[in-house]
C-alpha cells in the first residue's frame, strides 16, 4: 500500500522522511503519535525525543496518522520513502 502525504513545505517533507528512518531491519524509528493539532502532528521517536511535523492541512495529518498506525503497532513495515517537493511517498507492506 502506498500513500502520498503533502507537507506544509519542502523542509517539512524532508523532516518527515528523515524521521520515518528505515533501519537495516526495516524497523521504523517512530514510536508513536503524541498529539494531532489541526495540521500538526507531534511524534515520539524510539530515542525518546519528540518532533513536530506540519502538513498541508488537517486531512493530510489525519491520513498520515491512520497510515502509520499499523506500522507503529508492528502490523506493517515501511518499505520505501521518496520525497517530491513537499510530498512524501510512503510505501508499506
Amino acid at each position: 500500500m502506498k500513500i502520498d502525504i503533502t507537507c506544509a513545505d519542502v523542509y517539512e517533507a524532508q523532516k518527515l522522511a528523515s524521521l520515518i528512518y528505515i533501519r537495516e531491519d526495516k524497523e521504523v524509528f517512530i514510536n508513536g503519535i503524541l498529539e494531532i493539532i489541526e495540521n500538526e502532528i507531534i511524534i515520539s521517536l524510539k530515542d525518546k525525543s519528540a518532533h513536530s511535523i506540519l502538513f498541508r492541512d488537517k486531512l493530510q495529518a489525519e491520513s498520515f496518522a491512520d497510515f502509520i498506525q499499523s506500522v507503529i503497532d508492528g502490523i506493517n513495515k515501511i518499505t520505501e520513502t521518496r520525497i517530491r517537493e513537499d510530498i512524501v511517498e510512503i510505501a508499506k507492506e
